[in-house]
């Protein structure tokens, strides 16, 4: 038998196996935390918290829908839209995984593996995705209504879309993979952000199949990766509604003209710039740059999933988190301002207080136009009495219990004024020690309870049985 014919009935047997625990083992109701909600909005079309997930919403409504939309079984047909969209990450899984020990047991001068070859590689396909299929926090997504599950199944498809675009690089019409993958990703924005962390990936994968590898080269695919990323979260995610929404309250405010048209005249114009662009850069004959754009105008067709929020928005559901009923809302909802912000890289330590600095006005939308609610305010991080690189340690809710954290972790006593050897002791031990490697080992040596942990030997700690 040969090899494709074989990975192909492998994977979907290790899919179907996937599909199945994950259905058997399905949480029959919801789980006590976003799920409710997110079933909730799926079963009526509603509005979830910011930043929201009109992708998920839409696909979880035909799940609830197919299982008879019936408010009885809406939860248990989200949970099975997680647990199925689950199954299908194992499958590319697998896929990505046989790629990889192919090419490293298959010689360029060898036209077919050995049986002996196929199945150590087939054996590391199944090994691998299993290991992943049942580890602790994957297995936990997959049989609840939440967004990871879904958003796993993205990035698992776009890694696989990846390789295959790899393994077709240098035939005619191969790059047609990739504007595949960015139109995902686009997709995957109404799921979950976790997908376009892949981006650095597939640009390193481009790079090396593309060009002669040199030190210098890496470093500037690399950094080209993140900063598509960044370009893609910060740009087109959110500067773009923030500009529809400047135009919607120039045409509604000066020009009387209803809500909307502005929000529609921006992305018209967007559109037709990316089109007239693609054709410009097809008479010059300049490839890459025609891929760019092909690439940024397939982000953008996959982000649209985002007028569902502004329609379902204006129909005043039941559920509908920060009124997202026009483009001012919506530019708010993306960038989560009803949560507190946070220094990330340069700001104050819990100890400190930042002061607040105006960085605009505040709308609202009113019966016939936009209105001014006052002036918006943000924290000024830069100007925070002992801001300075880096800080780990800062809480904008005089949180007791979180300041009681700040010092497990550190040492510091009551009253003392933390250094930056403090913020690098809490960095180490609680968020890359107790957050991250705990939560690694859970998945990969074992884990101790279910119960809530904060630092104490007894409680959710991760365990091996050694």
């Amino acid at each position: 038998m040969q090899f494709n014919k074989l990975n192909n009935l492998v994977g979907w047997l290790v899919c179907t196996v996937a599909c199945s625990v994950y259905l058997i083992t399905l949480e029959p109701t919801t789980s006590f935390w976003d799920c409710g909600e997110f079933i909730s909005s799926a079963n009526k079309l509603q509005i979830p918290h910011p930043p929201g997930s009109p992708l998920f919403i839409l696909m979880g409504r035909f799940f609830v829908v197919l299982f008879g939309d019936n408010p009885q079984t809406a939860a248990i047909a989200v949970n099975s839209m997680s647990a199925i969209a689950s199954g299908f990450t194992i499958l590319f899984l697998f896929w990505t995984i046989t790629y990889f020990p192919r090419k490293l047991v298959q010689p360029a001068s060898q036209a077919t593996l050995t049986g002996q070859q196929m199945f150590t590689v087939l054996s590391a396909g199944v090994i691998g995705s299993h290991a992943y299929a049942f580890s602790d926090s994957f297995w936990f997504s997959a049989v609840e209504g939440e967004v990871y599950a879904l958003s796993s199944f993205f990035t698992a498809l776009v890694f696989w879309a990846t390789f295959k675009w790899e393994a077709r690089a240098d035939q005619p019409g191969a790059d047609r993979w990739i504007v595949f993958i960015f139109f995902m990703m686009g997709l995957s924005i109404g799921v979950h952000l976790l997908n376009l962390l892949t981006i650095p990936a597939v640009l390193m994968v481009y790079y090396f199949k593309r060009y002669k590898f040199t030190r210098r080269g890496a470093i500037i695919a690399l950094i080209t990766g993140c900063a598509i990323t960044v370009f893609i979260m910060k740009f087109i995610i959110q500067s773009t509604i923030r500009g529809a929404g400047q135009f919607d309250i120039f045409f509604t405010n000066e020009l009387g003209l209803p809500f909307f048209t502005g929000f529609i005249i921006f992305f018209a114009l967007i559109g037709t710039g990316l089109l007239l662009a693609i054709r410009y850069v097809s008479r010059k004959n300049w490839y890459r740059a025609k891929l760019t754009l092909w690439c940024a105008l397939f982000v953008m067709l996959g982000y649209a999933t985002y007028t569902t929020t502004l329609i379902r928005s204006n129909a005043d559901p039941a559920v509908d988190m920060f009124s997202v009923d026009n483009p001012i809302s919506l530019a708010s909802y993306l960038g989560r301002e009803s949560y507190n912000d946070w220094p990330l890289f340069y700001g104050p330590d819990f100890t400190e207080r930042a002061p607040y600095k105006k960085v605009g006005e505040e709308y609202v939308k009113g019966e016939k136009k936009y209105e001014t609610a006052g002036p918006k305010y943000a924290q000024d991080w830069a100007n925070a009495p002992g801001a300075h690189f880096f800080p780990r340690i800062w809480d904008n809710n005089d949180d007791r219990s979180q300041k009681i954290n700040y010092y497990n972790f550190t040492g510091l006593e009551e009253g003392e004024t933390p250094t930056m050897k403090d913020n690098i002791a809490y960095f180490s031990r609680y968020q890359a020690g107790w957050m991250y490697m705990r939560y690694f080992m859970w998945n990969f040596a074992g884990r101790q309870n279910d119960l809530q942990g904060y630092g104490n030997p007894r409680d959710s700690n991760f365990i091996s049985g050694i």
